[in-house]
């Protein structure tokens, strides 16, 4: 059994971003993109430690993230921005280290990247209308080609009068530290020691690529610690960060009973992307039974970063509410503090 304590406890939204012109307060991409900054302003405001968003392409949904994370970046100082993650099937890796590096220096060092496969897009063979290949294990060698990019590394010989020279040229610019806030997407225990080994930190959504019939919570776990120990058996140097995605919706009112007071708050099995997955419960109810039950979250405790997701088709006043609401009266039962505010939340 890993002996790891994790660090101090981060807590972060993640936006999927979603617009749809005939429902919600949320109509176009316009709305869609300033709101996810305007929700990222009021995140900080409250404490809270992450602003991470779903990237989807072919759909109403957030798509491009280079241009919102800068943007996020220079309305923000401390917050930190992040995805959840990137389809690298859909990546020029040197385009992307480039576009990268620019939007961290303006942030001045925050974004943490979460890249991976992906999951199921709306297209047919999309990766390949935007003119590479569908094949996943292309989304693999275009990760250690970033990552080798964004590190610094020579990745295209020097134009030595007309022919290639010996020296090798990086990419410009860089964002010194980048390269060690990568963190892979995760579906399964597999690919969770495959990142391990590889050095990343680990991310994991509420959803598995597989099933061994235990709760979700306790099969996240366990892949949490595969991860670690694949870490440490790999030798690399520091502590690798984990976060886990959990849908946590309080209700205080009625309107978020009219919303989500139908909530099962139970795990799901079902069939995705050619296996047999479980998905994680929601956590919907009163605040402080949703506190104690996120408490007893084997996969949260074991995490460094939790990062809740929104709704954010119902606007930001609301969705800031709500996260006011789990600062204040949820996150404390899971070990968090707001960090770096003058009025901390009561």
């Amino acid at each position: 059994m890993s002996t790891v304590t994790p660090p101090a406890k981060k807590i972060g939204f993640l936006s999927f971003g979603a617009w749809h012109p005939g429902g919600g307060l949320t109509f176009t991409g316009s709305d869609a993109l300033h709101q996810t900054v305007e929700l990222a302003v009021a995140a900080e405001e409250l404490g809270i430690d992450g602003a991470f968003v779903r990237i989807h392409h072919f759909a109403r949904q957030l798509s491009s993230p280079f241009p919102l994370l800068a943007a996020i970046g220079v309305k923000t100082s401390r917050i930190e921005i992040g995805t959840g993650v990137i389809d690298m099937r859909y990546e020029n890796p040197l385009y992307m280290a480039e576009a990268a590096a620019a939007a961290d220096l303006l942030a001045g060092g925050r974004l943490q990247l979460g890249v991976s496969r992906g999951s199921p897009e709306p297209a047919w063979r999309g990766a390949e209308a935007f003119g590479y290949p569908a094949d996943a294990d292309d989304a693999r060698e275009k990760t250690a080609l970033f990552r080798a990019a964004v590190a610094g590394a020579g990745v295209v010989p020097a134009d030595a009068g007309g022919r290639p020279g010996t020296a090798l040229l990086a990419v410009q610019p860089q964002s010194p530290g980048l390269s060690d806030r990568i963190w892979w997407g995760s579906g399964s225990r597999e690919t969770a020691v495959w990142a391990g080994e590889q050095g990343m930190n680990l991310m994991s959504s509420t959803l598995l690529l597989e099933d061994t019939r235990v709760p979700f919570d306790e099969l996240q776990a366990e892949q949490i610690e595969l991860f670690r120990n694949a870490w440490s058996k790999a030798g690399h140097v520091g502590e690798p960060r984990v976060s886990v995605s959990r849908s946590v919706m309080p209700i205080t009112s009625d309107l978020d009973r009219r919303l989500f007071g139908g909530d099962a708050n139970e795990d799901q099995v079902g069939w995705l992307d050619g296996a047999v997955s479980r998905f994680g419960r929601s956590y919907t109810g009163e605040p402080d039974r949703i506190a104690d039950e996120l408490a007893g979250d084997t996969a949260v405790q074991a995490a460094d970063t939790l990062l809740l997701t929104v709704p954010s088709q119902l606007g930001v006043d609301y969705n800031a509410a709500m996260l006011e609401t789990i600062a204040r009266d949820i996150a404390p039962a899971i070990g968090w503090r707001p960090s770096n505010v003058t009025d901390p939340v009561a």
